[in-house]
């Protein structure tokens, strides 16, 4: 027998006796009974037999237990919990309405509904955080803003000031899955990284997986970040909206068909470049500066057993010096879904998605001498996927992936002195197939696992060229010792990986648990950028012959203990270690843009990260907020490099401190802060200089990568939000709602340096002197930004 065999056949040991029992099943939707909206991650629980369940990500909840007289307990964070007892002799479905609480009582709403999730859930390693958190957190101009949002959480960082994208546990910007909908964004960031591109008035719920990744998801060796939208009213028009310092948006929603089918849409517009026209004509032949996006859902039940759900998103960014000059970027996605349920236990989801990146670089101020530069990359997946509540103690889900994609790294022409040339790069297509499978199992109220696999293949196709490279020198560019033609849809090279995963929870008392977790996760696509920051212009690149899978080990411990009568505190303590094989690094001086040669260019080697992260925060009172902490490690180990030892990767930080706090005085009042503190990032300096003809010529003696730190990153952000009144003077409930946000970013002016670079003066010295260098501190902010914007709801 096979060893994937084995594995299956004990899989489906630990399930198969609970089978065999006879039970009656209750099921149905927990829903927002303002709007309609789904609620992700309620709790249904059963007083009586100590057990309950989650819904799922579209609201669905199964239990399925013996027949008898029970009391249902439905809870949700910021909603009133509510109570129903039930006489179970036969198949149920019970469909709940939760009532949000007022913001005036907001504190006894986190005490009395939170619960201990964070004790009895198997789940670690992962971090939620809901709308109205982010909504209360300091940010950049005032604008609310996921991507910045989750930065502020324990093992996740950035390399400076207004970057691209985001660092998990040690992984590059490039192995963080970040989905909408189901659909990837190969891109989350506006304005090179100040801002994301969800807009906060279409998000529903934000969750990260660090670790103890669910066999569902797969394709990246970081993390896994999981936006989804919200639906939108089903019950009543609204109108949700905000005047910035920088944008504005708008947002309706409102129902299709009442109770059955509802739609929203959400739009955002920066206008710099609109505010700056009248006092400048640098705009008035072309020039942009701008960026834009449009975020569309809407959803049609049709009965209990079918719903219908279209989502999309549309958004560019434009840097336009005039008509013919500058750079462009943008996402598009399309996620259509099908939620069908087959009886009471099993809830089906069937998806297919369509995503979409692209940039475009152009120079040239005439028709003689120009350049005109566009990459894609284009992704689209049939994912169906099975979830079978076999008892109360046992939940199955299984799958499968079939993603398509189709790569079109450079389509470029340049004309020199009126002589076109086409430099082009051939397209290249890709599959990604998966099966996966997951149980999660209560073998007591003490002890709970969640276990599965995920079999995943990636074929590599032409057309182009397969090459076969000879290492001369390691840590040189590669000889080309051969080549073939493939032509269209031949395969290029496959790999198939087998990704166990697996995570115990031991509940100790009634306030305690540990936890622990691997997982193994397969990342086929290549983020191919050696900056120090990710930008629009970086390269996705799918594995060949020569680029091989990453692949990335990642075990976890946890210590999560709660603290006072009604869960007041949430402390945890988790350590992990990962290693990872396969991982792209550069030889000095490699030409990643427009190289045919690129693999050539390419290096291949280990990694290893390892932390620990404190956690700490406090849910109820008027004082609310979270502090958490990070000492970490990341290297990387590459043949040529760094005379083969162990080197910090440039994005390897080994303090990470980030506090934030949210103080609601009254129900008029709120003010909060965040303070960030992370370790400085490392970088290549020179250890020795060469003068040849007046001229300074660095030179690294010892061949070493990222000797030396740049300093340390610390800043803090204050804001305050003015919630306008309730009610009229006559007593009466104004029918909108607005509040106003006043901010100051980087309150004392902190010039946190982003990187440092070394030149020579202007001025060639005289015969036998010295000559004069310098180093530069490059800093995005180097000064307090102050803002304000206005929000409204109607």
């Amino acid at each position: 027998m096979s060893k994937i065999s084995w594995l299956l056949f004990t899989f489906l040991l630990f399930t198969a006796p609970a089978v065999a029992v006879e039970n009656y099943t209750v099921s149905g939707y927990v829903k927002d009974s303002t709007s309609g909206e789904l609620l992700i991650g309620s709790t249904v629980y059963v007083q009586e037999l100590g057990i309950g369940t989650q819904t799922n990500v579209y609201g669905f909840y199964s239990l399925t237990i013996p027949a008898g007289n029970y009391t249902l307990e439905y809870r949700y964070l910021g909603y009133v919990s509510r109570i129903i007892r039930i006489n179970l002799m036969k198949n149920e479905q019970i469909n709940v309405d939760l009532v949000p609480e007022e913001l005036k009582l907001e504190e006894i709403v986190i005490t009395s509904s939170r619960g201990d999730r964070n004790i009895t859930d198997v789940e670690m390693s992962a971090q939620e955080l809901d709308i109205r958190t982010i909504r209360k957190i300091p940010s950049f101009l005032g604008e609310v803003d996921v991507i910045k949002s989750i930065q502020l959480l324990p093992g996740v960082s950035t390399v400076g000031e207004g970057a691209s994208g985001f660092n998990v546990r040690g992984g590059s910007v490039g192995q963080n899955l970040i989905l909408l909908d189901e659909a990837p964004v190969y891109n989350s960031s506006h304005m090179l990284g100040f801002f994301s591109v969800f807009n906060p008035d279409a998000v529903k719920d934000i969750k990260l997986y660090k670790g103890a990744v669910p066999a569902r998801y797969g394709g990246r060796i970081a993390s896994i970040l999981d936006i989804r939208m919200k639906d939108g009213n089903n019950k009543k028009f609204g109108v949700d909206g905000g005047i910035g310092t920088v944008f504005s948006r708008l947002a309706v929603e409102g129902p299709i068909v009442k109770d059955k089918g509802s739609f929203i849409l959400a739009g955002r517009r920066s206008y710099i470049d609109v505010l700056a026209r009248p006092f400048t004509s640098f705009f008035d032949n072309g020039a942009a500066l701008n960026f834009h996006d449009l975020t569309l859902k809407t959803n049609y039940r049709f009965n209990q057993n079918n719903a219908l759900y279209l989502s999309g998103y549309f958004g560019r960014d434009k840097f336009l010096f005039d008509r013919e000059q500058g750079f462009s970027w943008g996402n598009k996605t399309a996620t259509l879904r099908w939620n069908h349920l087959f009886g009471d236990r099993v809830f089906s989801n069937f998806t297919f998605f369509i995503s979409d990146y692209d940039y475009e670089l152009k120079f040239g101020d005439t028709e003689r001498d120009k350049f005109h530069w566009e990459s894609r990359i284009r992704t689209m997946d049939l994912k169906p996927e099975f979830t079978y509540s076999i008892n109360a103690s046992n939940e199955l889900i299984f799958g499968g992936d079939l993603l398509y994609y189709k790569f079109r790294p450079a389509d470029a022409t340049g004309v020199s002195n009126g002589t076109p040339i086409n430099v082009s790069l051939e397209e290249k297509f890709a599959f990604e197939s998966a099966l996966y499978i997951g149980n999660e199992t209560k073998f007591s109220k003490a002890i709970s696992a969640r276990y599965g696999l995920r079999l995943s293949n990636f074929q590599s196709l032409g057309p182009g060229y397969v090459y076969e490279w000879e290492t001369t020198v390691p840590g040189q560019r590669k000889r080309l010792i051969s080549s073939r033609r493939v032509e269209k849809f031949e395969k290029i090279a496959s790999y198939t990986n087998l990704e166990p995963r697996a995570s115990l929870r031991v509940k100790i008392g009634n306030k305690m648990s540990v936890k622990a977790s691997y997982n193994r996760m397969a990342q086929y696509l290549h983020l191919i950028s050696n900056t120090t920051a990710s930008n629009p212009l970086d390269v996705w690149r799918p594995g060949t012959n020569n680029l091989k899978p990453q692949r990335g080990d990642q075990f976890a411990l946890g210590i999560f203990r709660n603290f006072g009568q009604m869960d007041d505190y949430e402390f945890s303590l988790e350590g992990y270690y990962r290693t990872t094989d396969n991982q792209v690094e550069y030889i000095d001086g490699a030409e990643i843009f427009i190289n045919e040669y690129l693999e050539a260019d390419l290096l291949s080697g280990i990694g290893r990260a390892m932390g620990l992260e404190f956690y700490l925060k406090k849910n109820t009172g008027k004082l609310n907020g979270w502090i958490s902490y990070t000492v970490g490690k990341t290297e990387l180990k590459v043949e040529g490099i760094n005379n083969g030892e162990w080197y910090p990767t440039r994005f390897d930080q080994r303090h990470n401190l980030k506090i934030v706090g949210y103080y609601n005085l009254n129900d008029r009042w709120t003010f909060s802060a965040n303070f960030t503190f992370l370790s400085g990032t490392p970088t290549t300096f020179p250890t020795d200089r060469f003068t040849q003809q007046g001229y300074l010529i660095p030179y690294n003696a010892y061949g070493s990568r990222n000797n030396v730190r740049i300093a340390n990153f610390h800043r803090l952000d204050i804001s305050a939000i003015f919630y306008g009144k309730k009610y009229r003077r006559n007593g009466k409930a104004r029918k909108n709602r607005d509040y106003w946000i006043f901010g100051f970013y980087n309150v004392y002016a902190r010039r946190n340096p982003f990187s440092i670079y070394f030149s020579q003066g202007e001025d060639r010295p005289a015969a036998g002197e010295p000559v004069p260098s310098f180093a530069t501190q490059v800093s995005i902010i180097g000064t307090i930004v102050p803002a304000i914007s206005y929000n409204f709801k109607f």
